[in-house]
């Protein structure tokens, strides 16, 4: 058998451990033949291709990024894209594939496994938003990146006595933002799933300097305030899957801040760095099951499954229950932390 593999959407710390997993177990497990396509769904669609054997795999566990590249890549949106990405895959022989992303690229993969394409789903985003895990790989590594610059922002901010605001990835789920900002001892955190009143963010603001300790604020880029108005955009422009671009947040809130409690407020906007560099332990871990089961299911012919991470077990759900809905911070989960914060 020949699979084709591809990483999709933002690229994410672990990728590449997935990537070598299917290969080595797919190679000398199965005897299956590898070949990887190149920047996500574009590979397929356009017939990008690059040789994936043991050797393009040594060294790559412990690094960022993707080898195959990424891009977002709508094939949906593009007319006749379905039925290249099947002329493609029969013209380099290629009978399954196994799809590393997140909401977007398992969205097509999805609709793909409905029209006959036999392909298998590996879950990642650093956003931990994707409902048929409990954890995607990319989750635990953000939030390290992150929680570390929290710890770093603590001691600049009680020298210089001012608030940090600091702004984290998460478009529409704060489980960056909760994590890191209590793990990072934060004053507050804000996420999109629970709008934030501003004048109790001043209160804890100010209620943190009289205990004598400089206030740190961390900001989902997806939070919004309760007085009404939408997300913070870098721009209006949309990607092949309708999103925005986020962030500004951080210096909103820093201005207003300032402006209400007379208090010198600086934003700092972790952005990209939250995705790149050395993953860790836990990320190359969970990636790497991720990857073995992935080509077992291939195997198998168990197609039109994604792989999912429930308690310590590694199982297959089908793609659609992966991809349906966003997993969000509950109401429950935010008020247990808020013990924490002010």
């Amino acid at each position: 058998m020949r699979v084709g593999v591809l990483t999709g959407g933002g690229d994410c710390p672990g990728l590449n451990a997935v990537i070598r997993a299917v290969v080595r177990k797919g190679v000398r497990d199965h005897g299956f033949e590898l070949v990887g396509f190149r920047d996500g769904w574009k590979g397929p669609l356009e017939g990008l291709t690059m040789e994936l054997g043991i050797e393009q795999c040594r060294g790559i566990l412990p690094r960022g990024g993707t080898i195959l590249g990424s891009s977002r890549t709508n094939p949906f949106a593009i007319e006749g894209g379905v039925e290249r990405i099947k002329d493609n895959l029969a013209a380099h022989g290629v009978d399954a594939l196994v799809a590393i992303g997140g909401e977007d690229t398992l969205g097509v993969a999805t609709k793909l496994a409905e029209l006959d394409v036999q392909v298998v789903g590996v879950p990642k985003t650093i956003d931990n938003d994707l409902s048929g895990t409990d954890f995607t790989f990319g989750f635990d590594t953000a939030v390290n990146i992150a929680t570390e610059a929290i710890d770093r922002l603590h001691t600049t901010a009680e020298s210089h006595h001012r608030v940090l605001v600091v702004e984290v990835m998460g478009r529409h789920a704060g489980w960056i933002a909760l994590h890191a900002g209590i793990a990072g001892g934060a004053s507050a955190v804000l996420i999109p799933e629970q709008p934030f009143d501003i004048e109790k963010v001043c209160a804890h603001v100010e209620t943190r300097f009289q205990s004598e300790y400089a206030p740190i604020v961390v900001v989902s880029e997806g939070a919004v305030p309760v007085e009404g108005g939408d997300m913070t955009l870098v721009s209006g422009e949309k990607d092949a899957f309708g999103h925005v671009r986020l962030g500004g947040i951080g210096d909103r809130l820093a201005s207003e801040i300032e402006a209400r409690t007379g208090k010198e407020a600086r934003a700092v906007v972790l952005g990209h760095v939250q995705r790149g560099g050395t993953p860790t332990a836990f990320d190359r871990w969970l990636a790497t099951r991720f990857g073995l089961q992935a080509i077992d299911a291939v195997a198998d012919g168990d197609f039109g499954t994604m792989m999912a991470l429930r308690g310590t077990r590694i199982v297959r759900v089908p793609l659609a229950e992966g991809t349906g809905e966003l997993k969000v911070v509950s109401p429950e989960e935010y008020a247990e932390a808020q013990v924490f914060f002010g």
